[in-house]
């Protein structure tokens, strides 16, 4: 087996504050994502998502199933359901739903598809 060349791994730490860019600063203020596929869209695969205290997602409909781990703090959909560190979630293909964080939070994100508007 040959050994794994630089250019064949990426690697960061979650604790770095440098390895996370801003999700969309004017749509999500107080959002921000560490992902090191950078081949695949931003909403594509997986990913590390942060909400700092108060953030909120805007109303979004998933393409494809969406599950995540929370890592940190807790998460509150628009149905009220809240979801704590250690909660694992799976959203089916088609949910639309937005989210808040009163706390903040972390979370590690697989997303199948890339995200749209909800349906009007």
């Amino acid at each position: 087996m040959k050994p794994i060349q630089k250019e064949e791994r990426r690697v960061a730490n979650i604790r770095d504050e440098d390895a996370f860019q801003p999700y969309d600063p004017v749509t999500e203020p107080g959002t921000s994502m560490l992902k090191l596929n950078t081949d695949l869209p931003r909403d594509v695969g997986f990913y590390i998502y942060r909400m700092e205290p108060g953030a909120r997602t805007t109303p979004h409909r998933h393409g494809g199933a969406e599950e995540f781990l929370m890592l940190e703090g807790e998460l509150i959909d628009n149905d009220g359901m809240v979801y704590r560190q250690g909660d694992v979630v799976w959203l089916a293909p088609g949910t639309e739903h937005t989210s808040h964080t009163k706390t903040g939070c972390m979370i590690a994100v697989f997303a199948e598809d890339r995200e749209s508007p909800p349906a009007a």
